[in-house]
C-alpha cells in the first residue's frame, strides 16, 4: 500500500477473562479490514480499571507497544459515535474502545468493533494542527522561493487598488464609516444592508459564529480550511467531523451530516481539495434551528461563481462568508464579509469590538465589489481555470502522482508516495508547496500546489520531476 506515516492507536475494551489471541485477533481484523498496517501502532488504550487484564496487558506486549490507561471521568467526557448506556452503567464511560482511541486528541478512523469479548477502534495518534497555514512554507525566507503554498493571487494587488487605499490614508485621523462598504456589498449581492456584516477577514467571522451563536452541536466538513474548527474548538465547542474520502472525488454526501447538527461548516470550493459541491447539495444541508455556514472564500475564482449560494434568501440558516483577500491579495489588510439572515447579523455584529475594519480595508471592499472589478475578477478566474488545466495535465504526466477530485478553484491536491521527501527537495530547488497532513482527512502523502501561469508552471513541473527522481533513488 506504499507509505503511510500516519501514526495510530487502537483503543480495547473487554469482558473479564478475555484473551490475548481474541484481542489480538480482533486488532488485527479491524486495521487489516482498514487497510491500516500494524507497524503504525504506537499505543493500544483502555480504561484505567482495564490495564492488569491480563488479555489487554498481554495483547499490547505482543504487539509491542505501550498500555496506555484513562480514568472513567476522562474517558466519559470524550464524545464517541456509538455510545451504549450499559457500558456506562458498566465502567463509567459509554465506549471504552472509541473514547480511549480518541483521549489523545487524535481522529477516530475506524468506529468500534466487536468480538465475543472484546471491543477495539483505532484513531490517529495525534490532532491535526489546526493553526498551520500555507504562509508556514515562506516566512522568514527573503522571498527566495517560489510561492506555491499560499492561495492569494500572485502580482496582487494591482496598481489601481494600491492607489485607492492609498488615498484613504488622508482619512485616517477619523473613525471608520462602514455604510458605503457595506451598502456596496449589499448591491453586489442584490441583498438588504441588513443581511451584510463588513469583518476583518473570514477568520474574525469564523470567530463570531463560534462564540456569538449558542452552538451546542457544531459539525465540520472536512477536509477543509482548518480555522473554522479552531475557532469552534477555542470556544469551548466539541466539535463532530464529517470526513470527505478521496475514493468518492471528496464529494459531499448530505445524508452523511448528523441530523442533530444545529451548526454545519462546508467549503465551496474547498480548500484544500479544489472541489466544487453543486448549490443545490449544500442546500439540502438546511434545516429548521440549524445554522449553515458556506465558506466561499474562493467563489470568485470560480468563472460565474457557479454553484455560488451568496444572494440567496431562500435557503432557512444560511450564512455565507466571503473573503477579499485571495483574487486582490489583500492578506495583510484583513477584509471578508458574511451574508445572513438579519437577526444572524445583529448577533454577530453584537460580538464585534468597535470599528473592527479600518477605513483602508473599508476602501477596499467597496472598489473590489464595484462593476469594473467584478468583470477583472471574472476575467481572472477565466485565466486561472486555463492556467489549472495546464497544471493538471503536467501533473498527468507523472505515474506516481494522484489527483483526486474534481479541480475547480485557483490550487490542486495531489496525493504522492514520499511527499514530505518531495516537499523538501522542492524548497531545495526553489519551489514552497503547501503540506497536506495538517488537514483532518489527510495525512502526509498530500500536497496542494497554488495555480501560477504557464511559465511558472513549467518550472514546477521540471522541479517536481527531479525531486521524485532523487525521491525514487
Amino acid at each position: 500500500m506504499g507509505e503511510y506515516a500516519t501514526r495510530l492507536v487502537v483503543g480495547v475494551g473487554g469482558r473479564a477473562g478475555v484473551s490475548v489471541s481474541e484481542v489480538c485477533a480482533l486488532v488485527e481484523e479491524t486495521l487489516r479490514a482498514a487497510g491500516l498496517p500494524t507497524e503504525a501502532v504506537t499505543a493500544l488504550a483502555t480504561l484505567d480499571a482495564k490495564t492488569g487484564e491480563a488479555g489487554i496487558a498481554g495483547a499490547a506486549e505482543r504487539f509491542g507497544v505501550p498500555l496506555i490507561g484513562y480514568p472513567a471521568e476522562e474517558l466519559a467526557a470524550v464524545e464517541v459515535p456509538q455510545p451504549s448506556e450499559a457500558v456506562r452503567e458498566a465502567t463509567g464511560t459509554p465506549s471504552v474502545a472509541e473514547a480511549a482511541a480518541l483521549a489523545g486528541g487524535g481522529e477516530l478512523l475506524v468506529p468500534k468493533r466487536r468480538s465475543a469479548a472484546a471491543t477495539c477502534a483505532v484513531a490517529t495518534a495525534h490532532a491535526h494542527d489546526l493553526r498551520h497555514h500555507g504562509d508556514a512554507e515562506v516566512l522568514d525566507t527573503g522571498g527566495a522561493l517560489v510561492d506555491l503554498a499560499v492561495n492569494v493571487r500572485s502580482g496582487t494587488p494591482p496598481e489601481w487598488l494600491k492607489r485607492r487605499i492609498a488615498d484613504s490614508l488622508g482619512d485616517l485621523a477619523a473613525y471608520p464609516d462602514g455604510r458605503a462598504a457595506r451598502a456596496a456589498v449589499a448591491g453586489r449581492h442584490g441583498l438588504p444592508v441588513e443581511r451584510v456584516l463588513l469583518t476583518a477577514g473570514a477568520a474574525e467571522a469564523f470567530v463570531l459564529l463560534a462564540r456569538a451563536l449558542g452552538a451546542v452541536r457544531p459539525v465540520v466538513v472536512h477536509p477543509q480550511f482548518t480555522e473554522p474548527e479552531a475557532a469552534l474548538r477555542g470556544a469551548g465547542l466539541r466539535v463532530r467531523r464529517v470526513v470527505l474520502k478521496a475514493a468518492d472525488g471528496f464529494r459531499l454526501d448530505p445524508a452523511a451530516v448528523p441530523e442533530d447538527a444545529d451548526l454545519v461548516v462546508v467549503g465551496n470550493p474547498t480548500n484544500p481539495t479544489s472541489v466544487l459541491h453543486p448549490a443545490d447539495a449544500l442546500a439540502a444541508l438546511a434545516r429548521p434551528g440549524r445554522i449553515l455556514v458556506v465558506d466561499e472564500a474562493f467563489m470568485d475564482a470560480v468563472p460565474g461563481e457557479r454553484e455560488a449560494l451568496a444572494g440567496r434568501m431562500d435557503v432557512p440558516g444560511l450564512v455565507v462568508l466571503r473573503s477579499l483577500t485571495k483574487t486582490w491579495g489583500l492578506a495583510g489588510l484583513r477584509i471578508g464579509y458574511v451574508l445572513a439572515e438579519p437577526e444572524v447579523i445583529a448577533k454577530l455584529a453584537a460580538a464585534q469590538p468597535l470599528w473592527p475594519v479600518s477605513t483602508p480595508a473599508l476602501v477596499a471592499a467597496e472598489a473590489c465589489v464595484a462593476p469594473a472589478a467584478l468583470a477583472e475578477a471574472e476575467a481572472v478566474a477565466r485565466q486561472v481555470a486555463v492556467d489549472r488545466a495546464h497544471l493538471l495535465a503536467g501533473l498527468a504526466e507523472f505515474e506516481e502522482i494522484t489527483v483526486s477530485g474534481v479541480a475547480e478553484g485557483p490550487f490542486v491536491l495531489i496525493r504522492v508516495a514520499g511527499a514530505a521527501e518531495v516537499r523538501t527537495r522542492l524548497r531545495a530547488l526553489g519551489f514552497a508547496v503547501r503540506r497536506g497532513d495538517t488537514f483532518p482527512g489527510l495525512d502526509s502523502s498530500w500536497l496542494r500546489l497554488a495555480v501560477r501561469d504557464r511559465a511558472t508552471t513549467g518550472r514546477l513541473l521540471q522541479a517536481l520531476d527531479h525531486a521524485l527522481a532523487l525521491a525514487a533513488r
